[in-house]
């Protein structure tokens, strides 16, 4: 579970109550699918005939382009989910990562899902401190991808959900 039993008004669009604008809200869907296409390959090597986390990415992206609806783009992501379950390791979470970002379109906390399953894909490619370094790496090339406008508000929550996110931005 990566999402806050209290939902914070910061990811809630203003439309519903919160603060987060449209704008805001489409580059936190574009960073997702960011995170999540960056370890995308570590599905499709395994499952190279499986569209379903790819697609998720792209209808992030379309979501933000207005090209298809919010329910069509979390519905991707569930597919994407759903293409993990049989899997295990770095390609589970980095199909976990792809339905996570499709999800943001849904629910704009998603976006810390979609970047910790990404890290927890890459810690998975190496065993103990390996793993854990590989991790790190991959948390600052997320951080160095992150779009100036919505920074401190990703980096802020990384560090209030860092416990429900398996520590994944501090190991």
């Amino acid at each position: 579970m990566i999402l806050p039993k209290v939902r914070d008004p910061r990811f809630i669009t203003i439309r519903r109550g919160g603060t987060l604008t449209d704008a805001d809200h489409h580059l936190l869907a574009l960073w997702a699918a960011t995170c999540a296409e960056h370890v995308l390959d570590l599905f499709e090597a395994v499952q190279p005939d499986d569209p379903r986390p790819r697609q998720a990415i792209e209808h992030a992206r379309a979501w933000v382009r207005g090209e298809v609806k919010m329910m069509e783009a979390r519905a991707a992501g569930g597919h994407a989910m759903g293409a993990a379950r049989d899997l295990r390791g770095a390609p589970r979470f980095a199909a976990y990562a792809a339905g996570q970002a499709g999800a943001v379109a849904h629910v704009a906390a998603h976006e810390l899902g979609a970047a910790a399953y990404a890290i927890k894909a890459v810690r998975a490619t190496a065993p103990g401190e390996e793993g854990l370094a590989a991790g790190r790496v991959e948390c600052q090339w997320q951080r160095d991808q992150l779009p100036e406008e919505i920074r401190e508000l990703v980096l802020d929550d990384q560090r209030l959900r860092n416990d429900i996110c398996w520590s994944t931005f501090t190991s």
